[in-house]
């Protein structure tokens, strides 16, 4: 399809392209170009078909590449919207939430999901050094930025080092903070892994994601000044809202 037609905003059948390809290349250049801003609704798959002439399966094709380039997004019971840029986030420092949103410009908020006084996993227990039947305080919390789904945390730590954990507000106070302020504990240094893997039906409710849909995990174990492990935590970023980044040198 040349230039001409491109800003036609039209589809050929005669074009030896195909349909959900035009359509593809006509929604996003409206997007690239600004016509649509991040966060807005674009036109309903039965708008486009009537705009284009072209069938619904054309329409759900062509979005579906819009949604593998990150351009758009799926919510659920509410239709197709344009996505927002993803947030880039360095893999060489230890940085909270509140703090990291805070430098871009965004609006940290928290959602308590859970908290709770546990006996951990098997798992977590060996990642933390911890005695048989040695508790954790387990923090679940679903992080936003400008009222947007970023990401759900769950945090173990070792209640023995930080008694009294559960009774502060986390909606309004950010965790690393109230460990250093109120136990004297810094979280000095961290050793994760990351992968990806695809929304459960829990994450996918909590993030406003397709289940299925990808996401950013990492698993994390932070160390106080003294080289104490002190926190297992399970990280679940949006993957279409998050970029890892680190410098390599040679």
């Amino acid at each position: 399809m040349n230039d001409h037609s491109l800003y036609r905003d039209r589809v050929s059948p005669n074009s030896n392209e195909p349909l959900y390809q035009q359509v593809y290349r006509l929604l996003r250049h409206k997007i690239i170009n600004g016509e649509w801003a991040p966060q807005e609704a674009i036109p309903t798959e039965i708008s486009l078909m009537e705009k284009y002439d072209v069938s619904r399966a054309t329409i759900r094709q062509a979005l579906a590449e819009l949604v593998a380039d990150g351009l758009i997004e799926r919510k659920r019971g509410r239709g197709s919207f344009v996505a927002a840029p993803s947030v880039e986030q360095s893999l060489v420092r230890i940085l909270s939430f509140t703090e990291d949103m805070q430098q871009r410009g965004l609006e940290p908020q928290t959602r308590l999901i859970s908290a709770r006084l546990m006996l951990p996993t098997e798992r977590v227990a060996e990642k933390l050094g911890l005695s048989e039947g040695e508790k954790v305080a387990r923090l679940v919390r679903l992080r936003l930025a400008d009222d947007v789904p970023m990401s759900v945390e769950v945090s173990c730590l070792v209640y023995r080092f930080f008694p009294g954990l559960l009774e502060h507000d986390y909606t309004q106070n950010s965790l690393r903070q109230i460990l250093q302020r109120q136990y004297g504990v810094r979280l000095a240094r961290a050793e994760q892994t990351i992968q990806a893997i695809a929304a459960d039906e829990e994450m996918a409710e909590l993030l406003d994601v397709d289940q299925g849909a990808p996401l950013l995990y990492i698993e994390r174990v932070s160390y106080s000044d003294y080289d104490v492990p002190v926190e297992h935590l399970r990280l679940y970023h949006r993957g279409d809202r998050y970029t890892l980044y680190n410098e390599l040198r040679g």
